[in-house]
C-alpha cells in the first residue's frame, strides 16, 4: 500500500483485483473538490437568505414564503451534511474501512430525501389550515422577498450545476435548490394574484403544488440512494448478458459463474465473477483479458476474478452452456 492509502481506497492489494488508472483517480479527485466548493458554496447562500425569507414571510403573512423558508432551513442542513459528505469522502481508506469513505455521499443524499418528505408533509397540513381559515397578505412585500428568492436560488442552482451532475449527493443537493426556486416562483406568483385579485386562497394553492413537485423529486433520490446501500446491482446490470460476452470475447472461458455486482458510490461499481477456463488456458492471461474486457465493455474499473479449471466430465461438471450465469 503507498503511504497515502490509495491502494487501499481503490480496493487493490489481493489477487484478482483491480482498479483505474491515475487518470481516473485524479478525474475523481478533481470532481470531488469541485463538488466540494459548489455545495459549500450554495449553502452559505441559502443559509443567509433563509432568515431574510422568514421574517419576510411572518411580516407579510405569507405561507407560501413561511414553507420555502422553511424548505430552506432543511436545505441548508441538507447542503451542509452534503458538503462534510464530500470532506469525509475525500479521506484515504483505512484498515477497517477498504472501500473509504465514498458511501458517506450516499448516505447524505438519502438522509436528504428524507428530510424532503418531512418538509412536504409540514407544508401540505399548514396549507389545509389556511384553506379552511384565509389570512391576509401583504402582496407587495411578499412580492419584494420571493422576487430575492429567485435571484439567490437561480445562482445556487448555477453554482450546483457547474459541479458533477452524475454524482448522486450532488443531485440531491441540486434538488433542494430546484425546490426552493419553485417554492419562489410559486410566491411570486401567489404575490401577483393577491395584488391583483385579493384572492388570498393562492397563497396556500400553489404550497401544496410545489409541495407535491418536490414530493416526486424527494422519492427519486431515497430510491436511487437506497438502492445503492442495499448493495442493488448498478443500473443496467444484467449478468447472463455479462456472462455471455465474457465467454465469447475471451479465449479459454468456458463458463462464468457467481457473478455479482454493486456499488459504493454511482461513480464506483464493483464485479466479482468466478471464470472457469477451458485445458491448456493460462490462468493469469485469461484474468488480464476478464478485467479488460470489463472495464473497457461495461464499465468496471474494480473487478474480483476468480480462476477455475475446468472440471473433468466424470467430476460431475454443472452441465450448463458457456457463458451461462451458475445459479448462487
Amino acid at each position: 500500500m503507498t503511504p497515502d492509502g490509495d491502494q487501499l481506497r481503490d480496493g487493490h492489494g489481493g489477487d484478482g483485483h483491480d482498479h483505474g488508472g491515475h487518470g481516473q483517480g485524479h478525474s475523481h479527485s478533481h470532481g470531488h473538490h469541485a463538488n466540494t466548493r459548489a455545495v459549500g458554496f450554495a449553502a452559505l447562500l441559502t443559509g443567509g437568505f433563509m432568515i431574510v425569507e422568514l421574517l419576510g414571510g411572518i411580516a407579510a403573512g405569507s405561507l407560501a414564503l413561511i414553507a420555502d423558508a422553511g424548505h430552506m432551513l432543511t436545505d441548508f442542513a441538507a447542503l451542509a451534511f452534503a458538503w462534510f459528505a464530500f470532506r469525509v469522502a475525500r479521506r484515504p481508506a483505512d484498515a477497517r474501512r477498504t472501500y473509504g469513505f465514498d458511501r458517506l455521499s450516499v448516505m447524505a443524499a438519502f438522509v436528504n430525501g428524507l428530510a424532503l418528505f418531512a418538509v412536504t408533509a409540514w407544508i401540505m397540513i399548514e396549507a389545509v389550515e389556511r384553506l379552511t381559515d384565509p389570512r391576509p397578505v401583504t402582496g407587495g412585500l411578499m412580492l419584494a422577498v420571493a422576487v430575492a428568492g429567485l435571484v439567490v436560488n437561480i445562482l445556487s442552482f448555477w453554482v450546483l450545476s457547474r459541479g458533477d451532475r452524475e454524482n448522486l449527493n450532488l443531485r440531491a443537493a441540486i434538488l433542494h435548490v430546484i425546490g426552493d426556486l419553485l417554492g419562489s416562483v410559486g410566491a411570486i406568483f401567489a404575490a401577483l394574484v393577491i395584488l391583483g385579485t385579493g384572492w388570498y386562497p393562492i397563497d396556500p394553492i400553489l404550497s401544496v403544488l410545489v409541495a407535491l413537485l418536490i414530493l416526486r423529486s424527494a422519492w427519486r433520490v431515497v430510491r436511487e440512494s437506497g438502492h445503492i446501500l442495499l448493495e442493488g446491482s448498478p443500473a443496467g446490470f444484467d449478468a447472463a448478458a455479462i456472462a455471455a460476452d465474457i465467454a465469447g470475447a475471451v479465449p479459454g472461458v468456458a463458463e462464468i459463474c457467481h457473478l455479482h455486482a454493486w456499488s459504493i458510490s454511482e461513480e464506483r461499481p464493483m464485479v466479482t465473477l468466478e471464470a472457469i477456463l477451458a485445458p491448456a488456458t493460462d490462468p493469469e492471461t485469461a484474468r488480464a483479458a476478464i478485467k479488460a474486457r470489463l472495464a473497457e465493455r461495461f464499465g468496471f474499473d474494480h473487478a474480483t476474478v476468480e480462476i477455475k479449471a475446468a472440471a473433468k466430465p466424470s467430476s460431475g461438471a454443472s452441465g450448463l452452456p458457456p457463458g451461462r450465469a451458475r445459479p448462487i
